[in-house]
């Protein structure tokens, strides 16, 4: 997973007014500016909870893919989950090549964890479950070694 930045503020300290621009632009554009960028805190903290929500299910696929012994990726999921989304992009007006890259990086974390989660399993004799149970592996979600996986390609 990516490295935290420790030099960021935490949100406790998040300033929404923050701008290096304050002071330098007109009072009516700075409101403005900073009612758009009102909006795009919004969607930022929406798409972490989605990924968020996204990481929890794609957990519970490691765990039943490393208890049933299947390969971490599929690649013919993935080709047909890519060409989806490239034409979602596009109805959306969205740059597909954009939505590659950004699909081609998560499904490299989900191929990335759920070796790890795979690892874990068969370290723990094929019966580690994420919850601490026995080897029902998948029957519950929770973190694992590897961190959360977020998976379009699951």
């Amino acid at each position: 997973m990516t490295e935290l930045n420790h030099d960021l503020p935490d949100t406790d300290s998040y300033d929404p007014a923050a701008s290096s621009l304050a002071g330098h632009v007109d009072p009516s554009v700075m409101a403005e500016l900073l009612s758009i960028r009102s909006s795009i805190d919004n969607i930022d903290a929406t798409l972490v909870y989605l990924l968020a929500e996204r990481f929890k299910a794609t957990q519970k696929v490691g765990f039943l893919k490393a208890a049933h012994r299947l390969p971490a990726g599929d690649p013919g999921r993935e080709t047909a989950q890519i060409a989806r989304l490239r034409r979602l992009a596009e109805d959306a007006q969205l740059d597909p090549a954009f939505a590659e890259k950004f699909l081609n990086f998560i499904i490299g974390e989900v191929i990335r964890h759920h070796e790890a989660i795979a690892e874990d399993h068969n370290a723990a004799g094929g019966n580690h479950r994420p919850d601490g149970g026995g080897a029902s592996a998948g029957a519950a979600a929770g973190p694992s070694a590897a961190g959360p996986s977020a998976s379009f390609s699951a």
